[in-house]
């Protein structure tokens, strides 16, 4: 045993002896389980709950930075499309801005229009007449003025005969109805046809803007104010013929040589010419004959008929008539 004891002490192990636990004053190595620690055997598992434990808290501060991390990009796209719904407002409010004021300075500089209209009355006087003279060169571009001085005040003075003809002819004029038709009548022509021919030479690809087209329609009419003054005067038939003949075909002759010079081809230049010629020739007769009748036609069915205003008329009182009683009283009086 001192043997064993003795070589029992000698060893030496990393972990130790169990000299520590042997009961003192006890010659046994009896090793007493009672004093042993009852926690000892459930270390592993408390260590597996505390993993456990650790593992949820870190899932569940995992979900939590999550959460935050989508709310912050939530809350960054709200705000950076807030941002740019107000920069696009920003912008369009600066556009519109610009825009209204570009439009403001256009109606309200008369500089800009001054162009179209600062023409000489001398030139004006030498348009009107060349208006009625044709030019044959065609094989260069003719010159056509670009002002509008002229032309608007052909309309204006088509207007006003367009009215002392509805005078003379003894239309009445309701509130103003008679001068709005005249009006709308005149300028419709000159723009309307002055943008359709436009459009036919764009399409055949003439050279001339629209500009010189309203130039070109607009002094044409001269020819018309001409003939209408003349015939809504004189009223004869053979005369307004001859007029229309001579005065309104030299202003569409002239016209169309104009275009010629200015169109390449023979399709385009048939298509484009006989186009302007018909209309303005019919329109002249149009005026002449048809837009009296048609005004008086539409005054009539938008007011009604004109009915002569009610008069007093003297009227003989009829004999008073007595009641037969009343006659045979008289009688049996004048009786007795």
């Amino acid at each position: 045993m001192s043997t064993g004891s003795g070589s029992r002490n000698t060893n030496t192990e990393p972990w130790g002896s169990f000299d520590d636990n042997l009961i003192q004053g006890g010659g046994s190595a009896v090793i007493d389980m009672e004093n042993m620690d009852d926690t000892s055997g459930s270390s592993f598992e408390d260590m597996g709950e505390m993993h456990q434990r650790m593992k949820e808290e870190e899932e569940v501060a995992a979900e939590a930075a999550a959460t935050e991390e989508d709310d912050g990009e939530f809350l960054g796209m709200k705000g950076l499309k807030g941002q740019l719904g107000r920069q696009v407002a920003d912008e369009v409010w600066q556009a519109g801005k610009r825009q209204a004021s570009r439009a403001f300075n256009l109606y309200a500089n008369i500089d800009i229009l001054r162009p179209y209209f600062d023409v000489e009355p001398l030139q004006v006087r030498n348009r009107l007449i060349e208006s009625m003279i044709p030019s044959r060169m065609i094989n260069f571009p003719q010159k056509i003025a670009g002002e509008l001085y002229g032309p608007l005040m052909l309309v204006f003075t088509l207007v006003a005969i367009l009215l002392h003809g509805m005078k003379t002819s003894g239309t009445v004029i309701r509130e103003g109805t008679l001068m709005g038709t005249a009006i709308g009548t005149c300028f419709g022509y000159w723009l309307g046809v002055s943008s359709f021919i436009y459009f036919l030479a764009y399409l055949v690809n003439a050279q001339i803007t629209m500009l010189q087209m309203l130039s070109l329609l607009g002094y044409g009419l001269f020819g018309h104010c001409v003939v209408l003054f003349v015939t809504y005067n004189i009223h004869f038939h053979f005369l307004f013929y001859v007029l229309w003949l001579l005065i309104g075909g030299l202003s569409t002759l002239r016209m169309i040589m104009a275009l010629l010079s200015r169109t390449v081809g023979q399709t385009p230049r048939l298509l484009l010419c006989g186009t302007l010629s018909v209309l303005h020739m019919l329109f002249l007769l149009y005026l002449h004959f048809a837009y009296h009748r048609i005004v008086e036609g539409l005054l009539d069915t938008l007011e009604g008929p004109i009915l002569s205003p009610m008069q007093r008329v003297a009227r003989d009182v009829p004999e008073l008539t007595f009641n037969t009683t009343v006659k045979s009283l008289g009688a049996l009086v004048r009786a007795h």
